[in-house]
């Protein structure tokens, strides 16, 4: 798969509204890791990321963890500050999960031309709208089906953004991420090994069978798709 180089939502824009916000932004590099805004704080800046992808995740009480939304080239980090009224928290934070380039835009200047330019309020609403049908979608995936099923679908998912079939991930991390025990990943990822779906060795997945990959993801994988592919 090719690795992409730009910013879908951003593309989608009409030329004159693409100029605007594109002035406004400046490239950076994205180190994995990376906290793009921490749980209820204010986000400083959004993100719209070239390659790479963000996490969004849901920490407990008890340091238990989860991703509840992945972001890439598809959407915006951080577009939470244009919605509603700024005193409401946002219980999320969210970090970069693999190495990214993305357009870095102040809050303040990404409010001011979502408010002024009706062609970019109109795109970002859209994306904001994909993403509740996708968090409704993670929701009851991660209720229902089982750890294989999720991971699964998950790597799926994190190939789409990355472009590419080796994914420097942790098991640890990935445990994280499911909202699972380390333990649950290894016995699972195992299994997808030894059946010839993936490949894994000293922190990096490589996919080797997306087909058998996809038969073993859930459907949330086939209606998270489609509901990316709008921004696509």
């Amino acid at each position: 798969m090719e690795l992409f180089e730009s910013n879908t939502l951003i593309a989608a824009m009409p030329d004159e509204a693409r100029a605007v916000l594109l002035k406004r932004c400046q490239t950076v590099n994205l180190p994995q890791r990376f906290i793009c805004y921490e749980a209820e704080e204010r986000p400083t800046f959004c993100y719209f990321l070239e390659t790479g992808f963000a996490s969004v995740v849901a920490t407990m009480q008890n340091g238990e963890t989860a991703e509840v939304e992945m972001i890439g080239r598809e959407g915006i980090v951080g577009g939470s500050i244009l919605l509603g009224s700024p005193s409401i928290p946002t219980p999320t934070r969210c970090f970069i999960q693999v190495a990214a380039q993305a357009l870095r835009i102040s809050s303040a200047d990404m409010l001011e031309v979502f408010q002024q330019h009706p062609e970019i309020h109109n795109a970002i609403l859209s994306f904001f709208q994909m993403e509740i049908a996708a968090l409704g979608q993670i929701a009851g995936c991660h209720r229902i089906h089982d750890a294989e099923q999720r991971l699964s679908r998950w790597l799926l998912m994190a190939q789409d953004r990355v472009g590419n079939t080796a994914l420097h991930l942790t098991q640890e991390f990935l445990a994280e991420m499911l909202g699972t025990r380390r333990t649950t990943v290894t016995e699972v990822a195992g299994s997808l090994q030894r059946r010839g779906m993936i490949e894994y060795q000293r922190g990096t997945v490589v996919i080797v069978n997306r087909a058998a990959l996809e038969e073993a993801a859930c459907e949330c994988y086939g209606i998270l798709r489609r509901i990316y592919s709008v921004a696509q």
